[in-house]
């Protein structure tokens, strides 16, 4: 097996999960993985929860990356600081992926520019702000736009990993690692890919997989059937065909199952039904409420009663 070598580029100020999420997603993929962790000049570095983190290399000695992986840090400013190193090393890396914040290094460092990306969504706006050039899709846990993958807040380092993992060595070897690291039982918070994407079964069909993509990254979008038609290059009754294959649901049921969860999302964020409604494409406060008790069984201010507390069901006891 050929090794694959991921450098993650790790800093004063970063995240600790950013950094020790994707070491522990390739950890547990196992052997063919070389993990190394560098730093600006090769010494140790005090992450924002204190714990230091030793570093193997400078930056000036990696000579090549397969994967270069991107950590975000609570200050902002702390990952445009560093776009100089991150530019440096992605000119000597394969494909390139940020972690939370770090899309703030890629951002700064010009490898985002006319590309669409994601961070944690408290961050989306000032991305946005930022950086012009680039399609910020604030509800999506992990985008991939060529080479360089960004991902949501803090533990969507996991799911981005899972991903790498993924088209590295297919589905079942990512989902061995999901279960390994039990991230797919219930996750607390997060953005709108994660709950609908790993309910449905891997596939890397060449027809159906973009669109799945297509759909998780931008929720809100038009993808009803003839849409999604037109974009496969499929007639509409083959591509229903093709997703009650590949997934199990229809391209209707599919897409609803994405929006109810962007909503889900929106609304742990602090949204009002309203607002989830129009952001997650489900429209109106109905339609929420109707999806809600569809999937949920119950209503959106029932579903967040329940979020907002961590108290133990006495029943349970």
């Amino acid at each position: 097996m050929t090794v694959h070598t991921v450098v993650v580029a790790a800093f004063d100020g970063v995240r600790l999960l950013d950094v020790s999420a994707p070491l522990e997603v390739f950890a547990t993929a196992g052997s063919g993985y070389e993990v190394v962790v560098c730093s600006p000049d090769g010494r140790d570095v005090r992450t924002s929860a204190g714990l230091r983190i030793g570093a193997e290399l400078a930056v000036a000695a990696v000579t090549r990356a397969d994967t270069l992986i991107v950590p975000g840090a609570v200050d902002v400013e702390r990952c445009v600081a560093v776009a100089p190193v991150v530019a440096d090393l992605a000119a000597r890396s394969g494909r390139v992926a940020s972690v939370c914040t770090g899309a703030f290094a890629l951002g700064a460092a010009g490898l985002l520019a006319g590309r669409r990306a994601t961070t944690h969504w408290e961050h989306a706006a000032e991305l946005a702000r930022r950086f012009p050039a680039v399609e910020v899709c604030p509800d999506a846990i992990h985008v991939r736009d060529g080479e360089v993958w960004s991902s949501a807040g803090v533990t969507a380092g996991i799911d981005l990993c899972l991903a790498l993992v993924e088209e590295d060595r297919g589905p079942e070897a990512a989902r061995a690692v999901a279960r390994d690291l039990v991230v797919f039982l219930q996750r607390p918070g997060g953005q709108s890919q994660f709950s609908a994407a790993s309910r449905t079964p891997p596939t890397a069909h060449p027809v159906v997989r973009p669109l799945l993509d297509a759909v998780a990254a931008d929720p809100a979008a038009d993808h009803s059937a003839p849409v999604l038609a037109r974009r496969a290059g499929v007639s509409a009754r083959h591509l229903a065909r093709l997703f009650r294959e590949q997934t199990g649901a229809t391209p209707a049921g599919y897409v609803e199952r994405v929006r109810v969860e962007a909503a889900r999302m929106l609304l742990e964020g602090g949204a009002s039904v309203t607002g989830a409604a129009a952001r997650s494409g489900l429209g109106s406060d109905e339609t929420l409420r109707r999806a809600f008790a569809r999937h949920f069984g119950v209503t959106p201010s029932a579903y967040l009663a329940r979020f907002r507390t961590t108290a133990v069901d006495a029943s349970y006891s």
